[in-house]
């Protein structure tokens, strides 16, 4: 296999694995309703309506990710989500550790890596853009 087969392959695995475990958590909101995104969002002060963005974060942007239609678009839409989430939620853990010993929010930080990674490198010629 080729240099650039192997690089095409490499983003359709990162495109595939960030699209799929943020898409799950997507569902999951879709399942137990926004009603707590929403309470958030509120408690901050900021208008109720934008909770539903967790919505295009979480639903609609890993749908381009894995299929990679504007995958660089839903990329940056999972990172901005994922900058969200860490404000809102996780920023009292930034400097924490979990009960392993791992980065208290290594996931949510590991999410963002990936999607700006993706951003940055587009879905490769596996996608239906095909680059």
């Amino acid at each position: 296999m080729n240099a650039d087969k192997q690089q095409d392959l490499g983003k359709l695995i990162l495109r595939l694995a960030l699209g799929v475990l943020i898409l799950l958590h997507g569902i999951a909101k879709l399942r137990g309703g926004t009603a707590g995104i929403v309470g958030l969002v509120e408690a901050q002060g900021l208008p109720g309506f934008l909770g539903y963005g967790v919505l295009i974060g979480e639903v609609l942007a890993p749908a381009l990710v894995i299929f990679g239609y504007h995958a660089r678009i839903g990329a940056a839409l999972i990172a901005a989500n994922m900058l969200v989430a860490l404000g809102l939620v996780h920023l009292g853990q930034l400097g924490q550790l979990n009960e392993q010993g791992g980065w208290a929010v290594e996931l949510q930080a590991m999410f963002l890596a990936s999607a700006v990674a993706l951003a940055l490198v587009g879905p490769g010629r596996y996608s239906v853009n095909g680059q």
